[in-house]
């Protein structure tokens, strides 16, 4: 199934607060932008920003804010807290919703419109579609998505995701998020684990 109106806008890694890991992204090369405060969310994040899509290293910032009403459905507290997959996967384009949803609008984020995947587990990414398209700049291209999961059950939107070709998904490893910068043409692999789940091939 070929969904070719769908493109990565962002991804997003938790971490512990601060992202102190940043530094080793920074020490590697890539180019951090501003860092974000969701206002109602409970979170904040630092991003690293590319020619078409941005990298979030994302924390929480308040408990109670990430408890609320507001935020509740989007489950980023117990992702935060350690529970399943620790990414996010945030794509956009021009069509419908790839998937079964719902709409997310916070009030303290104006603008911000997101459809949340409403079938997904914890052993998954979240998944989110946006019609908006924001743009990024950046130094460098992300050429492919690939994301590491204990286990994808089939028909979830991580498999659809992955047949369609959005990503590729290795399943039977860990949680691991696998970024690739300009085709991997300078044959370089970036590996910021134990501090960050993330690879990065250049």
């Amino acid at each position: 199934m070929a969904l070719p109106h769908l493109t990565i806008d962002h991804v997003f890694v938790c971490t512990s607060r601060g992202a102190p890991a940043a530094v080793l992204l920074k020490q590697s090369g890539l180019t951090e932008g501003e860092p974000n405060r969701h206002r109602g969310q409970g979170t904040a994040c630092r991003r690293f920003f590319f020619s078409n899509a941005m990298l979030e290293l994302l924390w929480l910032e308040d408990e109670a804010e990430a408890q609320s009403e507001q935020a509740r459905g989007l489950r980023l507290w117990e992702r935060l807290s350690g529970q399943g997959s620790p990414f996010g996967v945030i794509l956009r384009g021009a069509g419908a919703c790839p998937w079964r949803s719902w709409s997310y609008r916070p009030p303290l984020m104006p603008g911000l419109e997101l459809e949340i995947a409403a079938d997904t587990e914890f052993d998954e990414p979240m998944w989110c579609y946006m019609r908006s398209d924001r743009g990024s700049t950046g130094i460098r291209e992300v050429t492919g998505v690939v994301i590491g999961c204990p286990f994808v059950k089939e028909g979830s939107v991580t498999a659809m995701m992955a047949e369609s070709g959005v990503i590729g998904i290795r399943g039977g490893m860990e949680h691991l998020l696998e970024l690739e910068f300009d085709g991997g043409r300078r044959g370089t692999m970036l590996d910021f684990r134990p501090a960050l789940p993330l690879v990065c091939r250049v």
